[in-house]
């Protein structure tokens, strides 16, 4: 078998393969488990989280100071321009030219009361029916009585 390297010795991996070996010498076979030999230096300690005094004023004088008009949020999405307001993103009417939120949310809940009340309107009538046959029912029940009365009370003359 042939060497690629000159020494030979136990600390040496080699890959035999074929008719020659392979040097892996570079490879240590022995690695430390607790022990490091890496230590980073220490960092500098860092610098005052803020040299300014800007955060301690409110919010006016900090708008008087610097100039700031925080103003309402916009954004435009799908070519529909919002704006948040009290909380609530509200589309801004004559731009994008749909229904505002607020008064969708008012026909929702209108067309929920007008179906509310077509379903009790519905049921009102299906009892009204209920009733009238069970009415008439009756009716045709004693004019059958009646006559049946008149035919015995002539039988008896």
């Amino acid at each position: 078998m042939c060497s690629l390297h000159p020494k030979s010795s136990d600390s040496w991996a080699r890959i035999h393969a074929g008719g020659g070996s392979i040097d892996l010498s570079f490879i240590k076979p022995k690695m430390p488990l607790f022990g490091s030999t890496f230590s980073p230096k220490k960092t500098p300690p860092r610098k005052s989280a803020s040299l300014s005094n800007l955060h301690n004023l409110d919010r006016s004088t900090r708008e008087v100071e610097l100039g700031l008009d925080y103003g309402t949020p916009t954004m435009n999405l799908a070519g529909q321009s919002l704006k948040f307001e009290n909380g609530q993103w509200i589309a801004e009417s004559g731009i994008s030219g749909g229904v505002d939120r607020r008064e969708a949310q008012r026909l929702r809940r209108r067309n929920q009361q007008l179906e509310e009340e077509n379903n009790l309107l519905r049921l009102k009538v299906d009892i009204l029916l209920d009733m009238l046959s069970e009415t008439t029912a009756e009716s045709h029940l004693m004019e059958k009585e009646l006559d049946e009365l008149k035919g015995v009370s002539q039988r008896r003359k």
